[in-house]
């Protein structure tokens, strides 16, 4: 085997980096709390500008940071010995649950903008997150019919893994957009009236675009960590990775 030192010295263990991506979604879920305790004036279930502070919550807790946990399971050195099937248990109910969240959070965005006479689904916010909403929902039950119940054969759940695999990282990064152009637009909506413009930088802005750059690096850093071989499971010896059967490879 080809000796690489730069590589080695390049390959971080994998613990103190799940430590700091941990921590570093709970700054995101504690800063975006934050902004709209603290500036947008708090959480109430009425129907109020309140209740919409339950949206931005919701969905960077929802489909940033718990997917984000979710799609790194199978990395977890104890997730590399033993069954899958347990592991793949926490994957689908760590994914249910941001599912979960994402749901609640469109709730509470529809809710306001129906007691107020907004209209629904006009900007390419709305379209972007609703899109990964929906995508969201298909990968889930795709993934719990081929990988999770027991009658999908090998061959199909080897041919379905690697869409499986790329769409989830896509739906990652269409989670990450979606907060950071909904960050933007609830700035230019809030800040030109009876507030100091966005233009002017307040400390609201400063703190929410921070906001954004701190769910962009958290997004960043997942994908990362997919895409690093030596840690993804060894998992040769697993049915899921079983070869799809000459008839399917062709001649």
């Amino acid at each position: 085997r080809h000796h690489n030192p730069i590589a080695e010295m390049l390959d971080l263990p994998f613990l103190p980096f799940c430590a700091f991506l941990g921590g570093l979604g709970f700054v995101c879920v504690a800063f975006v709390s934050a902004w709209c305790q603290h500036w947008r004036g708090g959480f109430a279930v009425d129907g109020s500008a309140q209740m919409f502070n339950w949206h931005p919550v919701l969905m960077v807790t929802g489909m940033v940071v718990l997917y984000g946990t979710a799609a790194l399971v199978y990395r977890l050195p104890p997730a590399w010995r033993g069954p899958k099937f347990p592991w793949k248990v926490l994957h689908g109910t760590l994914a249910l649950v941001a599912f979960g969240l994402a749901v609640l959070g469109l709730v509470a965005v529809f809710r306001f903008h129906n007691a107020h006479g907004t209209p629904n689904m006009y900007s390419l916010h709305s379209w972007l997150g609703l899109a990964t909403v929906l995508l969201f929902s298909c990968q889930w039950l795709a993934g719990f019919s081929a990988f999770l119940l027991p009658w999908a054969p090998t061959w199909l759940r080897a041919l379905y893994k690697p869409v499986h695999i790329f769409f989830g990282s896509t739906i990652l990064m269409l989670s990450v957009a979606s907060c950071i152009s909904g960050i933007n637009e609830k700035l230019f909506f809030s800040l030109k009236n009876g507030t100091t413009e966005y233009k002017l930088l307040p400390a609201e802005a400063v703190f929410a675009n921070t906001l954004g750059l701190l769910i962009l690096l958290f997004g960043v850093l997942v994908l990362g960590a997919l895409a690093r071989p030596s840690w993804r499971r060894p998992d040769a010896d697993s049915p899921d990775s079983c070869q799809v059967p000459a008839l399917l490879r062709g001649h």
